[in-house]
């Protein structure tokens, strides 16, 4: 499990990965009026998708970020990890920030004929998904069928940008600095050059329906529970993914803490982990691949240990 090779992606790596696999972001302008730029800023929820690297963002008809940018093009996006269902109340619960990335640069409006271009572009982008998504093997499929697909499915959720009865304009995002922000203040500037010669993970598209569809089965979760002890020597009383990509899994787990009193109750703890794969995944079949391997690897190493039978595998 632990090579030579580095376990983690670079900082640009996972900026590509985040901006691939969410559709939404927080999207900050200056506050402006007939008379010019204010000092407040003004923010609200917006949906984006990613073409040839650089975010369109698209933004209803009446949002006031229409009326901010004439004055002034300057903004701001931030983006998260996406954090489906039992993860987002969790770290929400431990207080804890997701991972995410700050885009401060200039919003370009396009003209009708570029809007229709990027609605093309969209189009595609979302059929290509639907073809991809009926073509997986069951191994894919029978993680995505825990999933909740319509909160989860980037495709599902960028489909009303095509809705002609809903009226948007549509921007450009042109960044000038890209920030990479773990926890609460550990922040790293990424160099835009490195941006531009990073790909996203092809399974990023995906990533928020397979971690919701690993954390809502709690076979998945055993799963995980026993890779933690496999291969990390940790023991944990549950255990969530956090994130996904190429080269492993970010794993939330559930640790005994110290005792709380004198009735020998325990107060519980949760630590991050790295499970990283055997081999790299290119893409989201050989990814559930290897996990299936990890799986069987590691009940067949638990069984000849305890000489116990264990559950059968997850598929």
């Amino acid at each position: 499990m632990k090579g030579g090779r580095t376990s983690v992606l670079t900082f640009a790596e996972k900026c590509k990965n985040i901006l691939a696999s969410n559709w939404q972001a927080n999207l900050n302008t200056v506050k402006a009026d007939a008379k010019g730029s204010k000092d407040e800023i003004y923010s609200s929820k917006v949906k984006y998708f990613v073409k040839k690297g650089r975010p369109y963002i698209w933004v209803p008809d009446d949002d006031l970020h229409n009326v901010n940018t004439v004055i002034d093009e300057r903004g701001s996006l931030a983006v998260t990890s996406p954090l489906p269902g039992s993860l987002a109340s969790l770290l929400q619960s431990l207080k804890k920030p997701p991972n995410r990335i700050a885009l401060v640069g200039e919003l370009v409006p396009l003209g009708d004929k570029k809007v229709k271009s990027a609605a093309a572009s969209l189009r595609e982008t979302l059929i290509s998904e639907g073809e991809a998504l009926k073509a997986f093997s069951y191994s894919v499929t029978g993680i995505l069928s825990s999933s909740d697909f319509r909160l989860t499915s980037r495709a599902e959720n960028l489909q009303e940008l095509l809705n002609e009865d809903q009226q948007y304009r549509v921007y450009k995002f042109n960044p000038s600095s890209i920030t990479y922000i773990e926890g609460r203040e550990n922040s790293h500037e990424v160099d835009l050059k490195d941006i531009e010669e990073s790909k996203a993970d092809s399974l990023s598209l995906f990533s928020a329906s397979l971690i919701d569809g690993i954390n809502q089965s709690e076979t998945r979760r055993r799963a995980l529970m026993i890779f933690c002890a496999t291969y990390l020597n940790k023991y944990v009383k549950d255990a969530l993914v956090l994130s996904i990509d190429r080269k492993g899994l970010d794993v939330l787990g559930k640790f005994v803490g110290p005792m709380m009193d004198d009735d020998g109750s325990h107060e519980y703890q949760w630590k991050e982990l790295r499970l990283m794969l055997k081999e790299e995944a290119p893409d989201v079949e050989t990814f559930c691949k290897r996990l299936v391997e990890m799986e069987e690897e590691a009940i067949k190493n638990v069984s000849s240990f305890s000489g116990l039978p264990l559950e059968p595998k997850v598929t």
